[in-house]
């Protein structure tokens, strides 16, 4: 705990729930969040619930914790509400290895093409995108497009492929990738799996086929959430960001969640950048109002128009 003025310690909860309300802030908080934010978050939820929450509120200041990009969403959907994030520095592998300009190029190499773009991408890349996806809508909204129209879609090869695989499409996909979701072993999933041969196994989209092959079930986080509340199993091998587990131990009552390990001996499969957001640096943020989420007028109205797509194609 940081030492007040009168060097007596900082209770974090109670001082944040304090300025929550002199505030009238909202605080949002993906799933791969510590499990102390999780639990003094208002909404906890993937990409696309947090979206919606975000556009929803009547709240005066949205405190985002999560990453970068979310915070960006957040904005682009509430250019006139004050967005703050507990670390400016929480950024994301994917929306890092596609950048403005390299996209734009990508563009204009496939004039003909729909761009249909992860939500995980700066709010430059969405402003040149025709529709914005989530991992819970993306399915939904490629089915919804003429099979004759080609698709680009990026920045994720793997939830590419995955795509692709379910519904067919020949995409062209950008190559990049989520550094948490390859990091996990199939021989150590495979392993685990002997361990615990009742034990379902459990992955995002974002993981690589060689590893999406052993699934049971693939989906975003939320569908995973809602697999293990109504599943009938026991036992479930967790292959994504291992912060969703605190909410499906927190859902269910006598089921056991074994994360799924990386290759490396490392604690690689957790979200460094969302690992970021410390109680202390919520408590901070919204004591100061900063760091303070600002973008270009230009780039929100631009980049509203495909998420306004996604959200109302996602109904």
């Amino acid at each position: 705990m940081l030492l007040s003025e009168n060097k007596l310690p900082i209770d974090y909860r109670t001082e944040i729930l304090k300025l929550k309300k002199s505030l009238n802030a909202v605080i949002l908080a993906h799933y791969y969040q510590e499990s102390e934010i999780q639990d003094i978050a208002d909404h906890i939820g993937d990409s696309l619930e947090l979206a919606r929450k975000a556009k929803a509120t009547d709240a005066d200041v949205i405190v985002f914790c999560g990453v970068h990009f979310m915070a960006e969403t957040a904005k682009i959907l509430n250019p006139n509400k004050i967005v703050v994030l507990p670390d400016v520095n929480a950024g994301c592998s994917l929306a890092d290895s596609c950048t403005y300009e390299a996209f734009s190029e990508f563009r204009k190499q496939h004039p003909e093409y729909l761009a249909i773009t992860y939500i995980n991408c700066t709010a430059a890349v969405k402003a040149a995108s025709d529709i914005i996806c989530t991992s819970s809508n993306a399915l939904k909204i490629i089915k919804q497009i003429p099979p004759d129209k080609p698709i680009l879609f990026s920045p994720d090869k793997n939830l590419g492929a995955y795509l692709i695989k379910e519904t067919g499409r020949d995409m062209k996909l950008w190559n990049g990738s989520c550094i948490v979701h390859e990091t996990f072993s199939e021989k150590k999933i495979i392993d685990l799996k002997l361990q615990h041969p009742e034990a379902k196994i459990i992955a995002h989209p974002e993981c690589e086929e060689i590893v999406l092959k052993h699934a049971d079930v693939i989906g975003s986080t939320s569908k995973l959430l809602n697999f293990v509340i109504e599943d009938s199993g026991k036992e479930y091998i967790v292959v994504t960001e291992p912060g969703i587990i605190h909410q499906m131990e927190k859902s269910t009552t006598g089921k056991t969640f074994y994360p799924a390990p990386p290759s490396a001996e490392c604690s690689c499969n957790n979200c460094p950048y969302m690992k970021l957001n410390t109680m202390e640096k919520l408590y901070n943020c919204m004591k100061d109002l900063q760091p303070r989420l600002e973008l270009p007028e230009s780039i929100i109205e631009k980049a509203l128009v495909p998420l306004e797509r996604m959200l109302t194609m996602s109904v």
